[in-house]
């Protein structure tokens, strides 16, 4: 069957028409701030603390944005007689976010949690070379990091939360037998003292000497 001419004209325009009676959803920027997804990739912030320094970021970083430096220092024994030890401490993380494509490779890769996105999306530069943010910048995207959501209710235990809890009550269940053992005397001392003395044992009397017998033979 062939189309009627002019039918998608009367298609177009009764869209139109539906699209003006309705009400428009511009949000005025930046009078308004928008309402951001939970798990929006705006900026990436930097955990120091938990940077080891291994390298897995900027090696898996398809990019090549990330920069790191670093050197070795010497940690003396913690124990007489032990052997020194050698840590990689960090001298400089960077991120050039005019070559990031927000990929997340690097903070998925991260075995330690050093890196977050963050829902921020204000650090546009009018020079390129500021884009380039250092790990003081980084450091400051971490107060803008949202906190991770609730767990499911349903969701089974962590097994590091199970195991730490175990330790925990072994400890105590240890410091409680230890004051039940140092409890002890005292208690069995107080129980001796509050005895009853008419249950006491009396000490025996002393036999009264027997009186001469009359009319001996």
């Amino acid at each position: 069957m062939a189309p009627i001419p002019g039918s998608g004209l009367a298609k177009g325009l009764a869209v139109t028409l539906r699209t003006m009676t309705r009400k428009t959803v511009t949000e005025q920027y930046p009078d308004a701030q928008p309402q951001l997804p939970p798990r929006t990739r705006g900026v990436i912030g930097l955990f120091e603390e938990n940077c080891t320094v291994c390298m897995l970021c900027a090696r898996e970083c398809p990019d090549w944005c990330i920069y790191i430096d670093s050197h070795k220092e010497t940690v003396p024994a913690a124990t007489p007689g032990g052997r020194d030890r050698s840590r990689n401490v960090l001298d400089r993380f960077a991120i050039d976010f005019s070559l990031c494509m927000y990929c997340g490779i690097c903070i998925e890769v991260c075995p330690f949690d050093a890196l977050f996105w963050s829902p921020e999306f204000e650090y546009a530069e009018t020079d390129i070379r500021d884009l380039t943010h250092e790990r003081d910048r980084l450091r400051d995207w971490m107060w803008t990091v949202p906190a991770p959501p609730a767990l499911d209710p349903g969701a089974e235990e962590p097994k590091e939360l199970a195991a730490a809890r175990k330790t925990a009550d072994k400890l105590a269940a240890q410091q409680e037998s230890i004051q039940q053992e140092s409890d002890q005397p005292e208690s069995a001392q107080q129980e001796s003292a509050q005895q009853d003395p008419a249950q006491q044992e009396s000490p025996a009397a002393p036999e009264q000497p027997k009186p001469e017998q009359e009319g001996r033979e």
